[in-house]
């Protein structure tokens, strides 16, 4: 198999400082993409930005994020604004995490670890993915803020029962099950690139036996759909989230819910908390945005568990409107990454401290000074 070349730093020409003046430049999320893209390998890159399908459903996110409007209330006391927020007893800086995504270590080194302890100096949440390229061990003791484990349904069930296990050890403080991939969909650009993990990157918490197909390169074909395939166990139905819950004191988190219904059913299961989630556009294309999904899931649970939500949330602005469609955090994706291969634990840092920045300000100008002061009417989506 053909090596990938490491994740590598560009400084700025002339400096020893290039990722302070580097990271200095960048003033918006959005302009981490760039300097991310080029610092990647064009297959990472592609394995890491694209989507399924006809990849229009991370644009359709992003359409309907912005059909929602601020309604913002004035002469408002805001000397003081305060985003910290509480989630599933943990408390937070802000009410914001990372998303579980694999194999950090596509991007730095580093990899989880840096990601972690970024999370944690800002006060975010960190959801590590069964697919981690650190231990569990190096993440928990790496972040000092709350970590989640997320899990696929693997068809070796004492494979979850060893990860369960670890993680508690550790010191993680819920699980987080996919739901909405009992297979991994097809993306094309993984196809055409025939994106096969590179040596140096594995999913260090499994058994290698489980993960050899996702390093044996096969043309026209994705060796991460190839190995999610033979491993995921795509029978699962709601009556198997007794046997998970049996494994664990840990609350259990539902990523993947986009219908009310499903949303009651996942209350009713005993689950602590869903993520309204489009997979990053990268499972059923066409689905509808999980923004769209978003008051109807709140208006089901009522309450009854902890409702994140990810997709496309780019600025502290769009972080203010899902709070204020009911969501308890916003999940941040891609942009993670981005940091994380611009300038490793720093970017992760300074991006997070950036969308921080920006939600202080969007609650200050919205005369919303404390998190639980926004409220469905600071928002009116457009038709």
């Amino acid at each position: 198999m053909a090596q990938l070349p490491t994740a590598g730093r560009v400084p700025v020409q002339g400096s020893g400082h290039g990722e302070e003046q580097t990271l200095a430049r960048l003033l918006t999320v959005a302009e981490y993409e760039e300097p991310a893209r080029a610092r990647l390998p064009a297959p990472v890159w592609d394995f890491l930005a694209g989507a399924s399908g006809t990849e229009t459903l991370p644009r359709a996110v992003r359409q309907a994020l912005d059909r929602v409007r601020l309604r913002p209330s004035v002469l408002v006391d805001v000397d003081r604004v305060d985003p910290a927020a509480e989630l599933l007893g943990a408390a937070l800086g802000m009410p914001v995490g990372i998303a579980p995504m694999a194999y950090h270590r596509l991007c730095d080194p580093q990899g989880e670890v840096a990601t972690a302890r970024a999370a944690g100096a800002q006060g975010a949440l960190f959801i590590a993915s069964i697919f981690a390229s650190r231990t569990l061990e190096e993440i928990a003791a790496a972040g000092a803020g709350p970590c989640w484990l997320q899990l696929y349904w693997l068809r070796r069930r004492e494979a979850l029962i060893q990860l369960i296990a670890r993680a508690e050890a550790a010191g993680f403080r819920a699980l987080v099950l996919t739901v909405d991939a009992p297979q991994v969909a097809r993306r094309l650009r993984d196809d055409r690139n025939a994106f096969t993990l590179p040596d140096h990157v594995h999913a260090v918490n499994l058994d290698p036996e489980l993960m050899t197909a996702s390093h044996v390169r096969q043309d026209g074909r994705s060796a991460i759909v190839r190995h999610a395939r033979e491993q995921f166990d795509a029978s699962i139905t709601w009556s198997d989230l007794g046997w998970l819950r049996r494994q664990t004191s840990l609350p259990l988190v539902l990523k993947g819910i986009l219908t009310s219904e499903d949303a009651r059913r996942a209350v009713d299961a005993g689950a602590a908390g869903i993520v309204v989630s489009n997979h990053g556009g990268r499972q059923l294309d066409g689905a509808i945005p999980a923004i769209t999904a978003l008051p109807e899931i709140t208006a089901a649970v009522r309450g009854r568990c902890a409702v994140l939500v990810d997709g496309e949330l780019r600025t502290g602005v769009d972080v203010l409107k899902v709070l204020a469609l009911g969501a308890d955090a916003a999940l941040l994706g891609r942009p993670a990454l981005w940091g994380l291969a611009v300038a490793g634990e720093a970017g992760v840092s300074a991006l997070l401290a950036l969308l921080r920045e920006e939600l202080t300000e969007a609650m200050a100008l919205a005369g919303r000074p404390r998190v639980r002061d926004v409220d469905r009417g600071l928002v009116r989506v457009l038709g």
